[in-house]
């Protein structure tokens, strides 16, 4: 079945900006909002915007029904997530997709928001992995644009510096991933989605590196890495290490549980929990071409 492609959005459209996770109050929002109203959006914020129960904004059902709202409503042609953090899993199973199904819209947001990405494609409707909300003030012009493209319609194509361990070849495919820790934790789950010939994309951010290598070789040996048509890695930001060190840092694990695999490899492309956050169409069709000057990633 291919894969819809929700409607881009053009001048006068509304974008819906909410809480699925942490909560946030408005001030952290302004430089996404301004930035939709130069583009000639609208913007809508949802009830969540300002809920306060501990790290959350709001109850789990306080944000499944303000999600529920903006996907049913037809006016607002997209929903941006204003910040990441935990909890977006607590509410998904909360939702009604029936509405969506029939008229897609965009799903923008990355980090916890895999657990959306991964739910949304089992419809085989894309979604837009890009900055959150709060990620606007310090993102680089690239992912800005990136963002705009994903939302607007826009030739996206990226020309990454070569890795020391990539692995050269060309591969063709529907783009899916996410945070690494989000697709470990949601196997098994209505939330998974299909890698079988697929090009997978991960990151991740702020973890012990024994529990990348943990969370990799479960990816292995569930057949993740044997059945996808090429891997590309993202930021592994600020990770963690014991007292006794584990030995290799996120890349290297990456590297050695991953070198089996006769596919294109990409390491360190700019996307992920960096300032370079670049917009991924989780949905679409890419080519991945990974060679020694160089990896050039071409959507459809």
């Amino acid at each position: 079945m291919s894969v819809k492609i929700p409607p881009y959005l053009k001048k006068g459209d509304t974008v819906g900006i909410l809480a699925t996770a942490r909560k946030v109050d408005m001030a952290p929002l302004e430089p996404a909002i301004q930035l939709l109203k130069s583009w000639g959006l609208n913007v809508v914020i949802g009830k969540t915007v300002g809920l306060d129960n501990n790290q959350l904004a709001g109850q789990d059902w306080q944000r499944a029904q303000d999600f529920q709202n903006m996907l049913d409503n037809p006016n607002i042609k997209a929903i941006w997530t204003a910040k990441g953090g935990y909890g977006t899993v607590r509410m998904i199973d909360r939702l009604d997709f029936t509405k969506f199904k029939q008229h897609p819209k965009w799903l923008v947001g990355f980090s916890d928001f895999t657990v959306m990405h991964s739910h949304v494609n089992n419809f085989d409707i894309a979604t837009l992995h890009s900055i959150a909300c709060i990620s606007v003030k310090g993102a680089t012009p690239e992912a800005i644009e990136g963002l705009r493209k994903g939302l607007m319609g826009g030739k996206i194509e990226y020309n990454i510096e070569p890795h020391t361990f990539n692995k050269t070849g060309k591969a063709h495919g529907e783009l899916i991933g996410g945070n690494l820790s989000v697709l470990y934790s949601i196997m098994g789950s209505a939330s998974e989605a299909d890698y079988k010939g697929k090009i997978i994309f991960i990151e991740d951010l702020d973890e012990y590196l024994y529990h990348i290598d943990r969370m990799m070789m479960n990816l292995k040996r569930n057949g993740y890495f044997k059945d996808v048509k090429g891997i590309i890695i993202g930021g592994m930001t600020k990770m963690r290490d014991n007292d006794i060190p584990w030995g290799h840092d996120a890349l290297e694990i990456i590297q050695d549980i991953t070198k089996e695999y006769n596919i294109p490899i990409c390491f360190n492309f700019p996307a992920g929990h960096i300032k370079d956050n670049r917009a991924l169409v989780f949905g679409k069709q890419i080519t991945l071409d990974v060679s020694a000057s160089g990896t050039k990633i071409t959507f459809d």
